[in-house]
């Protein structure tokens, strides 16, 4: 009951971290205009991993999205992939999740084969929410170099002041969404652990021998068994045997014999 109660556990945190993976992905507010110094703006510019967006005072938003892919910053391209590799991941641990569900019965698999599907989804998930982590981090440290030269460039007094950009709210989904399927991957990991059958343990047979009554002794080996009697019995009758043909001369009963 354990076991499934931790899986059913596990399937529904990491499906939780695999929806937020793809939100996250989707998003446009990766990135948003700073408003520190000037809060009172007629334009309000976000970006996020496919498009960047402008929204008016007036309430009117326009985006517009990314018409090059060499022109990118490699990290940013780096950080798409790692995106789309944990969003992959992460749906192909779900349905390999599924049918490793120890309250689903699907035909005759048996439970070792449940659970090394189990522990198979458990480790994409944990490579999914590691993907999601790390994409977000690398991005989130983009912005705060970003930042601070821009930063550096304004006390500086340089005439063109450039535009600061922080943290938007999709890295903080994504932050959250990865640390769900992390969990929910380790959560699975330990439910497979409740579905590998116990190893089959051999008991020793001893074998007795075919005579009645054997005794091993140490020192002189001697060896009683309870055929001895007959052997002796035996080998009585043939020394008699021997005794009366010796030296192949037959003893005959006389005449005197039948007085």
């Amino acid at each position: 009951m354990s076991t499934t109660i931790c899986q059913v556990m596990a399937f529904i945190v990491s499906s939780l971290g695999v929806a937020g993976c793809i939100v996250s992905t989707a998003m446009d507010m990766w990135s948003t205009q700073d408003l520190y110094d000037n809060p009172v703006t007629a334009v309000f510019q976000y970006q996020g991993l496919w498009r960047s967006c402008v929204r008016q005072s007036s309430g009117f938003t326009e985006c517009r999205p990314y018409f090059t892919i060499l022109g990118l910053p490699a990290m940013f391209q780096a950080v798409r992939a790692l995106m789309i590799v944990g969003i992959v991941l992460g749906i192909l641990g779900l349905l390999v999740c599924i049918f490793a569900l120890k309250c689903i019965r699907i035909g005759n698999m048996e439970d070792s084969a449940k659970a090394n599907m189990t522990l198979t989804s458990g480790i994409m998930f944990i490579i999914a929410g590691l993907c999601a982590i790390t994409g977000v981090s690398v991005f989130a440290n983009m912005l705060v170099t970003n930042f601070w030269m821009s930063t550096a460039n304004m006390y500086q007094g340089m005439q063109n002041v450039q535009n600061r950009y922080t943290f938007g709210s999709a890295l903080f989904v994504g932050w959250v969404a990865g640390g769900l399927a992390l969990v929910g991957g380790i959560m699975m990991c330990l439910a497979c652990r409740g579905l590998v059958p116990e190893e089959s343990r051999y008991k020793a047979v001893s074998y007795n021998a075919s005579g009645r009554n054997i005794s091993y002794r140490t020192g002189p080996y001697k060896v009683g068994s309870g055929y001895e009697p007959e052997m002796k019995t035996r080998k009585g009758a043939g020394y008699e045997e021997a005794a009366r043909s010796e030296d192949g001369r037959r003893s005959y009963p006389s005449k005197y014999d039948y007085v």
